[in-house]
């Protein structure tokens, strides 16, 4: 098999001299590197993403991985997206570091990669990259962190930061209570111990075969993650060896099989956003028919924060992904590939759950209603998510009065103004905070229930905005309303007063005003959002697509039925 790399090394050219003059210069000799699967190993932690810190030290088992199996590592260095700090939204640059990895493959000697992620952006952002260069990839996670104690009591970030934050904004908890809160919450590195985005895009990582079969859940402080790290770097080699690209691992098939185990373990809507975009880069359309079709006919099987009650530690000591495979091979396709070469059936077939409290069955499941449910109605002509697992029983059908902000800023302003909610049946509404109108679609969805509704302990309210919210968080929530505000969607022309209705078990939200009202208000409608006039902002405002299509820039999906194509650069002098 000739090897991509040849082609910068063994050619007698002066180009191919020049390549291997540089790599005298880094102290390699022609047999150090000849006719080996060069593996770029692309890290994505920094200082500031402590959720990626563990690549730091796993780096060094994933290349001796990559040696023992004869093949060359070598270590690149892309962009990283810490959800904790950046502002406004971690998912701006998710395609941009798409872009940094895609480009770094497409530019260097690269044969096959293996991509170090973790926190929420990093494993999507890794996955459509290597779906649209298409050589042999696989993903190593970082893990999840320990949980924190407080007055004797477990504590999960984040989606008990969450309900506590409740509490301490309610005045249930004190300032010193609060300040241990936030000192023992988040202890250790690693992702979040719940199924929010990071454990979700890593489960379904494994599940589209882009993960080592039970690689994906194992805690970060625990040892057999470096032995995972030292595995993935033996079996990239091999890849590389057998052409095992992930255009043949994540086929239409495998996107359907992730679509289920994203609604069997009640997993993060943002989920969809991604999934979304890496099927597109392989021209493949995920619609919303798509996972309304999947999401109603799969049970909820797993009790996992913020659906139920266990942590990421739980979840991997009752059989992790594994278990789940094995629960729902009824109904999955069993046929596809994984990362081994070996279909899901023949792996997964003889894995099962330790723990049915924690992982349940077809059966028995933990709840037999759907998890995520796709909404429609004017208010959401193309589209809306709800977690319906995460949702207070007495809101899944609820008519309320509404409360608009405009935008983030106002919301913050007026949220505890006297007056302005008046009750726990008013709708609270947030728009101009999707892809384009914030932009990048910021977690701003899970609007904070004002603080005087909060002393009287109420502790859930209808949110409706065209924002996302973390996969940590839980309540009625209303998300990723297609058309957003910002392009002149629904959304836009509510008004505070106006009565909304939600009916999650119809898959309906609607905004009960006139059409001829709508469009006067539409004539009336000023379009005020910020608009960036240079740099990456300014590129991404003109070319990202709505939630719906992935929130991928439009110039990297590829149209239904287009195989992917890595355009290879011309090989000459630098």
């Amino acid at each position: 098999m000739e090897l991509r790399s040849s082609r910068w090394f063994k050619p007698r050219t002066e180009a191919s001299a020049q390549h291997r003059a540089a790599m005298h210069a880094l102290g390699y000799r022609p047999e150090d590197y000849a006719d080996k699967p060069v593996i770029a190993i692309f890290n994505s932690w920094n200082d500031l993403n402590s959720c990626n810190l563990p690549h730091k030290y796993l780096t060094e088992a994933v290349k001796r991985g990559v040696v023992a199996a004869g093949g060359f590592p070598v270590e690149f260095h892309s962009i990283s997206t810490a959800a904790d700090f950046m502002m406004p939204s971690d998912l701006i640059y998710r395609n941009l570091m798409s872009i940094d990895v895609e480009e770094t493959i497409r530019a260097y000697p690269i044969d096959g990669a293996v991509l170090l992620c973790e926190c929420d952006k990093t494993c999507p952002a890794q996955l459509m990259a290597v779906a649209s260069a298409d050589i042999p990839a696989l993903q190593l996670a970082a893990g999840h962190r320990m949980s924190g104690w407080f007055n004797g009591q477990r504590i999960t970030y984040a989606t008990d930061w969450w309900r506590l934050w409740d509490q301490y904004q309610g005045g249930q908890l004190t300032q010193g209570e609060w300040d241990q809160v936030e000192a023992s919450i988040s202890c250790s590195l690693g992702g979040c111990a719940v199924m929010g985005t990071a454990s979700t895009m890593k489960l379904l990582s494994e599940v589209l075969g882009m993960m080592l079969p039970g690689t994906s859940s194992i805690p970060a402080s625990d040892s057999r993650r470096v032995a995972a790290a030292e595995a993935t770097g033996r079996r990239i080699v091999e890849m590389v060896r057998e052409g095992l690209t992930p255009s043949r691992l994540m086929t239409p098939d495998a996107f359907d099989n992730a679509i289920r185990v994203l609604a069997a373990v009640g997993g993060s809507t943002n989920a969809i956003i991604h999934l979304t975009a890496i099927a597109g880069r392989l021209g493949i359309r995920l619609t919303m028919n798509t996972f309304q079709k999947h999401f109603r006919s799969t049970p909820l099987i797993v009790n996992i924060q913020p659906s139920g009650e266990a942590n990421m530690d739980d979840f991997y000591h009752a059989g992790g992904v594994g278990a789940i495979i094995h629960a729902l091979l009824p109904i999955l396709n069993d046929e596809c590939l994984t990362a081994v070469g070996k279909t899901l059936g023949m792996v997964y077939g003889s894995v099962k759950s330790t723990n049915n409290q924690v992982i349940a069955s077809l059966d028995a499941p933990i709840s037999s209603r759907p998890a995520l449910t796709v909404l429609r109605g004017n208010l959401a002509a193309d589209g809306a998510i709800i977690k319906s697992s995460a949702c207070s029983p007495h809101l899944m059908k609820h008519r309320g009065r509404a409360v608009v902000f405009d935008n983030y800023a106002d919301m913050v302003e007026r949220i505890d103004l006297p007056g302005v909610v008046q009750d726990e049946g008013d709708v609270l509404i947030l728009r101009n905070s999707g892809p384009v109108g914030a932009p990048g679609m910021p977690e701003w969805g899970a609007l904070p229930i004002p603080q005087s509704l909060l002393k009287r302990g109420v502790i859930d309210m209808v949110r409706v905005s065209d924002a996302r919210m973390s996969g940590t968080a839980f309540g009625t929530i209303v998300l990723h309303v297609v058309p957003e505000a910002a392009v002149g969607g629904l959304l836009a022309y509510v008004k505070s007063g106006d009565v909304v209705s939600l009916d999650i078990e119809q898959g309906s939200i609607s905004l009960e005003v006139s059409e001829e009202v709508i469009a006067q208000r539409k004539r009336m409608w000023r379009n005020e959002i910020p608009h960036y006039d240079r740099g990456y902002l300014r590129l991404y405002q003109r070319h990202v697509m709505q939630a719906t299509e992935g929130c991928d820039f439009d110039f990297l999906s590829l149209p239904p039925g287009q195989h992917p194509t890595l355009a290879e650069p011309i090989i000459g002098k630098s």
